[in-house]
């Protein structure tokens, strides 16, 4: 398809030997007597024999059971597969295997906009998880009680967590600066018993008091027994009736870590489709920890030793990766605020002053320091830098190379691309592989994920949908409030049965690297955080002005990205700067900052199909270039005439510069 790239980082053999996966992959020569010429070639065994795969990840890094497994899988269909059953265990308890003997040891080193450089130890940690876990055990939280966050990203929101999973509470969280309509359609679908959440947060320099919304969720929320205050913002803030945190985290506790299923729910994220509410998706502890230690341990190379980042908010999947480098014995570097603010140096400060050996950040950040003209080296000492990550969107070839001109050869851009969906990368980085200038180094171990065309065939070095043919541990259990199954199918295995269909352009190149496109279907993914267009349209369609709206992310590799918003006003109602601005205002507050679209535009009619669908996907593809003979068949609409002015539109936009 194309010449091949620029190879930008390459490992040398001392530096190979010196990987977690090559220690693995003598492991496996030692104890299993499987002997493999390269990564290619273990990844081929790890999808082919992918019980005996699973079974090795869990013998090799010694998952502490109180009760061992009778079976690695029951069967191999999608949904439905059960891994490991008979055994018992609990994430939480793989925290608790390090630096036992350094408890003063750094856990968690935290900076916000509010609060100055801080560390919390190991040994704090342990000490915290069991205060908060014994103080929620005595109000009332038991194994399967759902606990929810409205917490910034912060030391006391991973205390949280883990005191959750010991007791085997299943959590839930928001980021604070999402919008009380997005935070109940979230909350309230899972039926909480505890709250917990913050006063207010700074972003950018700015004050955001919080209460009322906390006070609009307890309303919202009548399943909600108790509420954890945790002032942030300002310390001397008080709601009535509500805990304070600061109360639950006294006297002294011996951790009680609860035994569970493999496949006990663990948390609930959300991500969210065209239709109806955002889906309430459950993951389990046994199936995050195995794909945690995996991906971590052998994909990014993390152990002890490392001080890992990746920059998020609580309401974003990397949150959950990112505290998993507990799970690998890392200490875990926090910031909450604005990457932006004061300037985009800010987290390049933060990764020197942490001695960061790790930094992941969504791919939108770095393109837009690349923009600003930022020099990391001149900014911070990041010498200890080994690794740069992204995600949350595709970083085009020219992203790579600034990375590597910036910070050197020497340093990894780890980009990894999978979903809040599996709670794992289906591509991303391989630390024995040469990385190639715009690709991910590979697929990910025991993830048969391959391009397909329409009709299930794999693709060589072509573009085509993301599929993974076979269970992962790690895959949904099911879909809160869904008791058939029926809409966890309709999600991913409609378009290939017995198949998961991700939603993303993917190309495998001949190098057995990995290129994500951007999004094949029509969720709207801004900087990583996905959201459904039903969401959006939810809050554009209250407006008077407003009859219809259609919106689309135009999302693709080398691009800006551009999301345009198409309104269909009531008669003798234009569109003026101020009906523009207050619907991008609605969106703001009602659901998130970053889904705002860049400009609302005033059309005839949106395209229907003749069962009344909003052709979301046809005008996306209409949009990013392609023909209309192949992403629109007029027959099949109840409107077709209603084409031509996007047809005309995406003409003008064509003549646009990228």
């Amino acid at each position: 398809m194309s010449q091949t790239p620029e190879i930008l980082w390459q490992p040398s053999q001392e530096q190979i030997e010196r990987t977690r996966l090559h220690d693995y992959m003598r492991w496996l020569a030692r104890h299993k007597g499987l002997e493999f010429a390269d990564y290619h070639a273990l990844w081929e065994w790890s999808v082919h024999s992918w019980e005996a795969f699973w079974e090795s990840i869990w013998q090799y890094f010694d998952v502490q059971a109180a009760v061992s497994y009778e079976r690695v899988l029951d069967g191999y269909d999608m949904p439905g597969a059960k891994w490991f059953e008979g055994s018992r265990l609990n994430l939480a308890s793989q925290l608790f295997r390090f630096h036992a003997e350094e408890p003063e040891r750094p856990a968690i080193i935290a900076r916000s906009e509010l609060r100055l450089l801080s560390t919390l130890s190991w040994g704090e940690l342990k000490r915290q998880v069991s205060q908060l876990a014994q103080a929620l055990r005595r109000l009332g939280v038991q194994p399967g009680d759902r606990v929810v966050a409205y917490l910034p990203n912060l030391p006391e929101t991973v205390v949280a967590f883990f005191a959750c999973a010991s007791i085997g509470a299943i959590w839930s969280s928001c980021s604070p600066d999402m919008g009380t309509r997005s935070v109940v359609d979230r909350f309230r679908q899972i039926d909480p018993k505890v709250l917990i959440a913050v006063d207010g947060y700074r972003y950018g320099g700015k004050d955001f008091d919080r209460r009322g919304v906390v006070e609009q969720l307890r309303a919202e929320l009548p399943t909600l027994q108790h509420v954890v205050l945790l002032p942030y913002l300002d310390p001397a803030a008080r709601l009535p009736g509500a805990h304070l945190w600061t109360d639950l985290l006294q006297g002294e506790a011996e951790i009680v870590i609860e035994q569970l299923p493999f496949d006990h729910p663990l948390w609930v994220v959300y991500s969210s489709g065209t239709t109806g509410l955002p889906k309430p998706i459950v993951h389990g502890h046994g199936g995050v920890l195995l794909e945690t230690l995996k991906g971590h341990a052998l994909h990014m190379d993390l152990g002890p030793d490392d001080r890992f980042m990746w920059f998020t908010t609580t309401g974003w999947i990397m949150w959950n990766s990112q505290i998993g480098g507990l799970l690998v014995g890392s200490t875990i570097c926090l910031y909450d605020g604005n990457p932006g603010h004061p300037d985009l140096e800010t987290l390049w400060r933060f990764a020197g002053e942490t001695a960061m050996t790790f930094f992941g950040a969504g791919a939108a950040y770095f393109l837009n320091c690349k923009k600003a003209d930022i020099e990391p080296g001149k900014i911070a000492d990041l010498s200890r830098l080994r690794a740069v990550g992204f995600t949350g969107s595709p970083l085009p070839e020219e992203g790579f190379q600034w990375l590597s001109d910036k910070l050197g050869r020497h340093v990894l851009i780890a980009g990894i691309s999978g979903g809040t969906d599996v709670a794992a990368a289906f591509v991303g980085s391989c630390p024995i592989l040469p990385l190639y200038a715009g690709e991910m180094q590979c697929r990910g171990l025991g993830l048969a994920v391959y391009a397909m065309d329409d009709a299930g065939n794999p693709l060589e070095d072509e573009v085509g949908e993301l599929v993974v043919t076979k269970p992962m541990p790690s895959m949904p259990l099911f879909f809160w409030n869904d008791p058939d199954g029926k809409r966890y199918r309709e999600s991913y295995f409609e378009m290939y049965p017995g198949w998961w269909r991700h939603g993303d352009w993917l190309r495998i190149t001949p190098r057995g690297g990995a290129i994500i496109y951007g999004r094949s279907d029509t969720t709207i993914n801004r900087h990583g955080i996905r959201m459904g267009t039903s969401e959006i349209y939810r809050v554009v369609e209250e407006f008077p002005e407003v009859l219809d709206s259609l919106v689309v992310d135009l999302e693709f590799l080398g691009r800006e990205s551009f999301m345009p918003l198409f309104v269909v006003l009531r008669e003798g109602v234009e569109l003026d700067e101020a009906l523009a601005e207050r619907i991008k205002n609605a969106i703001r507050t009602q659901l998130s900052a970053r889904h705002v679209p860049n400009e609302v535009i005033a059309v005839p009619e949106v395209p229907r199909t003749l069962t009344g669908k909003k052709m979301e996907l046809p005008i996306k593809k209409l949009l990013l270039g392609m023909p209309l003979d192949q992403v629109a068949n007029p027959d099949a609409m109840a409107n077709p005439h209603s084409l031509d002015w996007y047809i005309d539109y995406a003409a003008r936009r064509a003549k646009q510069p990228a």
